[in-house]
């Protein structure tokens, strides 16, 4: 490390060159504009209650195969996360690695939603996307693609509804809600999810976002602000770096009953894993029959990768991929490495079976 120089000529010089920074950098702050997110031009397809089924608008001449990807994005967070910006669009990537792309956006659950299950969410809302992209194509089966809680949706889906799934991959996607690393589980095992669900009906995004940021509280809520100053003169990082934050906290509630059976069946009793879950039917990933390709980043503190891994050996289909991604939970999505990557070996996957 080198020592800090104490002179009072280079102390004068460090507080006029922060000055200069931080003075061009408000400079910037105030022209920045509107944070735009979810870059890639989409039509609404279909519509209900909050939900919304978008399809990106293909360019005939790239789309290569003809079985549509529906994306099943978690309800945690917002789905643009895997669209944040022109470089650096999973979805992007996707679409130039010729797949034709349909998305679901859960949208913001509000008090008229307090006793949506997940029977709801997945035996109706996204069954019933399903079907619109198998009458829009004429073709009984679709693939499915699955981000975080989103993958673990598509699976329970793909579990009850196997006729309406061609190919299933996951990214990033709990199987064992109960692995030793996984910090979340220990916090969230001690919840008294009925408490919690009776006292507030909903449960709010920010209180979850709070819980999310202080598993690294150093990396997540100091570290980050202190290298901003960094980034102030750069406009183009600071909008990086403000779609990212915008992200982060644009958190919706959470609908209480689906909120409390998750809680309660996947992490405090690990039932998709150990068996017992019951979506409408009984879920078994023994019905999972279709090929599998099961995407997870070894660096992973969300979701760690022997939760993913845990899949392995439990599904009924023999067509079971890994791919691991050397980073984390949110660079699977949005770091250059994995934009040249992970879409493209995806798209190969998904087109060597449909």
């Amino acid at each position: 490390m080198m020592p800090f120089d104490m002179r009072p000529d280079a102390v004068m010089q460090e507080l006029t060159s922060y000055g200069q920074k931080l003075s061009h950098g408000m400079k910037n702050l105030m022209e920045v504009g509107e944070i735009s997110t979810g870059v890639t031009p989409k039509t609404v397809v279909y519509q209900e209650d909050k939900l919304t089924l978008f399809r990106f608008n293909p360019s005939a001449e790239k789309v290569q195969n003809k079985v549509p990807l529906l994306i099943v994005y978690a309800l945690v967070n917002r789905p643009y996360m895997a669209d944040i910006q022109e470089n650096r669009s999973t979805i992007k990537a996707l679409m130039d690695a010729g797949q034709d792309v349909y998305l679901v956006d859960w949208g913001y659950p509000d008090r008229a939603d307090r006793y949506l299950t997940l029977d709801d969410y997945i035996n109706g809302y996204l069954d019933r996307c399903v079907d619109v992209i198998r009458e829009r194509h004429r073709i009984d089966k679709i693939n499915i693609l699955g981000i975080c809680q989103g993958g673990t949706f598509s699976l329970c889906y793909s579990a009850l509804h196997p006729d309406k799934v061609k190919n299933l991959v996951t990214m990033v996607t709990p199987v064992d809600f109960q692995t030793p690393d996984n910090m979340l589980s220990h916090w969230v095992q001690q919840v008294d999810a009925d408490l919690v669900v009776d006292t507030l009906g909903n449960v709010p995004g920010e209180m979850l976002n709070w819980t999310f940021l202080n598993l690294k509280p150093y990396q997540l809520m100091g570290q980050k602000y202190l290298g901003l100053l960094d980034t102030l003169d750069d406009p183009e990082a600071l909008k990086n770096f403000l779609r990212m934050e915008k992200w982060i906290f644009d958190s919706p509630d959470q609908a209480g009953e689906a909120f409390r059976q998750f809680i309660k069946d996947f992490y405090q009793q690990n039932k998709l894993l150990k068996g017992g879950l019951e979506i409408g039917d009984p879920v078994s990933l023994k019905n999972v029959s279709m090929p599998v390709l099961n995407v997870f980043a070894e660096q992973d503190h969300l979701v760690p990768p022997d939760a993913s891994r845990a899949m392995r050996g439990k599904l009924g289909t023999k067509d079971y991929t890994e791919l691991s991604f050397p980073g984390g939970h949110i660079g699977i999505y949005v770091s250059g490495k994995a934009q040249k990557t992970v879409p493209p070996a995806i798209g190969k996957w998904l087109d060597e079976r449909s």
